[in-house]
């Protein structure tokens, strides 16, 4: 139950994060919303399975939460 609630705020985020970079793009947003979109996909693909395993704190035996 816990996974799905913070999985759908991952999808909210994430949605947000694409129409902020929309609106940056388009001009229609500040500096600070093209920032906050920096910041968070710069985390979503921090948290990768490739990005962990690169790094080495994925378990080797693919004991992942996801």
């Amino acid at each position: 139950m816990r996974s799905e609630y913070v999985d759908s705020i991952k999808y909210t985020f994430d949605a947000l994060s694409v129409a902020t970079m929309v609106g940056a793009l388009t001009d229609m947003l500040p500096e600070i919303g093209a920032l906050f979109t920096i910041i968070w996909t710069g985390i979503r693909i921090y948290e990768t399975h490739t990005v962990q395993k690169l790094l080495g704190r994925v378990p080797k035996e693919g004991n992942d939460a996801e």
